[in-house]
């Protein structure tokens, strides 16, 4: 049986071929041929920014404005925009925006924090507040000392991010501060030492824990241990500065014995928790400067032979998940630590869309009494 070649064109050239008796050179040939179907599928084509404007009926500066959350928009307007946005399944594509503004359309989360529970939070409150303004999240985890400057200068060089939060203890570190500024790079601060003139969230830490360990004093502990976080670190000095006015609003006589340092770890925390109760006379309640510190007591304590809250009253700070999960569960400090990541992201983008937006805006915090505290026993 006879093979026939395929049809071949080459430019400049005319060639002749036959698919059976048709001759696919003649001119009425695509006549004689049934139309092919596209190979696009409208159901998987990309939509395009052009095709959301002409459904909303708006120009596209309007929809560019309404994906970028830009003020001065109609509610209708807007409302219409985002209908097209769903109906039409439209994404945006991140590379084309960044060559037109020249601007990359991502955040990073800058950080040296231990404390994986509390990252982990901030982190999804941070995803949170970008996807809704269409922007990635960057990890910019900088080392201490000699690595601080050749880690920031590798995290801008390599992703070149749009701005940055910083985390404790960065929000107050002299060299990353000086970095940012020098190279007039965009900043929210989360938890900063000295807020003025900052833009981020904070939260009143001394306040709360002048609250805590009220609670504890109200069950009628006087001997109350704290295993604090490193120095550097601003929420350790609120912490332990509302500890001791705690005691001193109660007649309590501060005793420098019971004031061990830790690193806001869970490691730490177990060093701690045993040169608390090695003392001649232990604590009978302990307040971690956080969550896991306070769960490294619950360890300690497990292993002593000693039973929470009956033997020993143990409470934390921030309400991350572990407060939660460990037994029984944890009295703590509830710092909206995922709110506050969303919160310092959102002004971080409204200043860098106009540089005179942002502020420094301060959250509530709550005390959980929970089952990790009780009126010690008589001894």
């Amino acid at each position: 049986m006879e093979k026939h070649e395929p049809a071949t064109h080459v430019a400049g050239m005319a060639t002749s071929a036959c698919i059976g008796n048709i001759d696919v050179t003649h001119p009425h040939y695509h006549r004689q041929l049934p139309a092919r179907p596209s190979k696009r599928n409208p159901r998987t084509m990309r939509s395009r920014i052009e095709d959301v404007a002409a459904v909303a009926g708006v120009s596209i500066k309007t929809v560019s404005r309404v994906l970028n959350n830009e003020p001065n928009v109609r509610v209708e307007t807007r409302d219409r925009v985002l209908a097209a946005v769903a109906r039409l399944g439209y994404k945006p594509n991140l590379s084309a925006r960044s060559l037109a503004g020249q601007r990359s359309y991502a955040l990073a989360l800058v950080y040296n924090n231990p404390s994986r529970n509390y990252l982990m939070e901030i982190q999804n409150g941070m995803l949170e507040a970008c996807h809704a303004n269409h922007y990635n999240l960057i990890l910019g985890p900088v080392g201490t000392a000699r690595r601080t400057l050749p880690d920031l200068a590798a995290l801008f060089e390599n992703s070149r991010p749009d701005g940055v939060v910083l985390i404790p203890p960065l929000t107050d570190d002299a060299v990353v501060l000086a970095y940012l500024e020098e190279h007039e790079i965009p900043y929210a601060s989360i938890a900063p030492r000295h807020p003025e003139g900052c833009i981020g969230v904070r939260m009143d830490e001394t306040t709360a824990v002048v609250e805590l360990i009220g609670h504890l004093v109200a069950q009628g502990h006087r001997r109350i241990g704290h295993i604090k976080g490193p120095r550097a670190h601003g929420a350790c000095q609120w912490r332990h500065a509302g500890y001791r006015q705690a005691l001193r609003q109660y007649g309590i006589e501060y005793d420098p014995a019971l004031v061990v340092n830790g690193q806001f770890s869970f490691e730490s925390g177990i060093d701690a928790a045993n040169a608390l109760l090695d003392l001649a006379a232990p604590p009978t309640a302990i307040f971690a400067a956080n969550d896991d510190m306070a769960a490294a007591v619950f360890r300690v304590a497990g292993q002593r032979g000693l039973r929470i809250p009956r033997d020993l009253s143990v409470c934390g700070f921030d309400d991350t998940p572990i407060a939660g999960h460990i037994y029984p569960a944890l009295t703590t400090v509830r710092q909206p630590t995922a709110a506050m990541g969303r919160l310092a992201t959102e002004q971080l983008i409204d200043h860098i869309r106009s540089p005179d937006a942002g502020t420094m805006i301060t959250v509530d915090h709550a005390v959980l009494v929970r089952e990790s505290t009780h009126p010690p026993r008589r001894r």
